[in-house]
């Protein structure tokens, strides 16, 4: 695999990762993500965990502050049947797609079977709680630490955003879900994971809106065949339209390049 970055290291098993135009993935299995971000916990040190997709590597082709977001994160889990397919085209084939929408559930359970205290950050006001209930009836043991869907733009308002760093750190957790969607969760987790350290953040985009049935999953068999994008565009075809049919096209380029380059340095 590609040594620009370092490996990240968990235990004694060292993971290799995969470069997508200007981001990474690690190559790890969902079982070895969920060890991953439980060790993070457990380190007490912080950081934070994205979740690379088709529209993350097109819109880090020209945000440098996003490419930084990833080259500091703890750990970079492939969001995404498209990037594991140009992972296998690239000949550094990654072991499965790991999105935060399907991360979410699971490790719920285990920071409930370990008592971990989890706050919801993000999502349209109420949707937060909606989805922390739901998952409070199905983990009856699991520590909410809080919940907060702050206002639109906080993250530009000096003061609001230090409303919520300041609820976080007074929550006092070890794992906070930031819905907050790309690239903004990414730059926010970025720039503030030192100051809520020890917290583990961990990017999931808009999962919270699934789990509160506020937004339909597409069914598995899509997401399995890479056209969980079709289903989205589907649901909601004015915001989703200028993304997966204007900007994201751009990927076919960023894809060839990386494959192209990746067979020019093996020759």
């Amino acid at each position: 695999m590609q040594s620009s970055l370092p490996s990240v290291g968990f235990g004694h098993v060292r993971f290799g990762h995969v470069r997508f135009g200007r981001i990474h993935a690690h190559a790890l299995t969902f079982d070895e993500a969920l060890q991953a971000i439980e060790e993070l916990c457990a380190r007490g040190e912080g950081g934070y965990v994205v979740t690379p997709n088709v529209d993350h590597v097109v819109l880090a082709e020209r945000d440098e502050a996003l490419v930084q977001a990833y080259a500091r994160s703890s750990l970079s889990l492939v969001d995404g049947k498209p990037l594991v397919w140009l992972s296998q085209a690239m000949g550094t084939p990654l072991p499965e797609k790991i999105s935060g929408s399907d991360l979410c559930r699971p490790l719920i359970e285990r920071a409930a079977a370990k008592g971990l205290a989890v706050f919801f950050l993000g999502a349209k006001d109420g949707v937060a709680q909606r989805a922390a209930d739901v998952l409070l009836q199905e983990h009856p043991s699991l520590r909410v630490a809080g919940v907060f869907s702050p206002p639109l733009g906080f993250d530009r308002d000096e003061g609001k955003n230090a409303e919520v760093v300041h609820r976080i750190r007074e929550a006092n957790p070890a794992l906070v879900l930031v819905a907050l969607g790309a690239p903004k969760q990414e730059l926010w987790m970025a720039q503030h994971k030192d100051v809520l350290a020890p917290a583990v953040l961990l990017g999931i985009g808009g999962t919270l809106d699934f789990i509160a049935g506020e937004v339909q999953r597409a069914p598995r068999w899509m997401s399995d065949a890479g056209l969980e994008w079709l289903y989205r565009l589907g649901q909601e075809p004015r915001r989703m339209a200028g993304r997966y049919l204007v900007r994201d096209r751009a990927f076919a380029a960023i894809a060839l390049r990386a494959i192209l380059s990746h067979r020019a340095r093996s020759n």
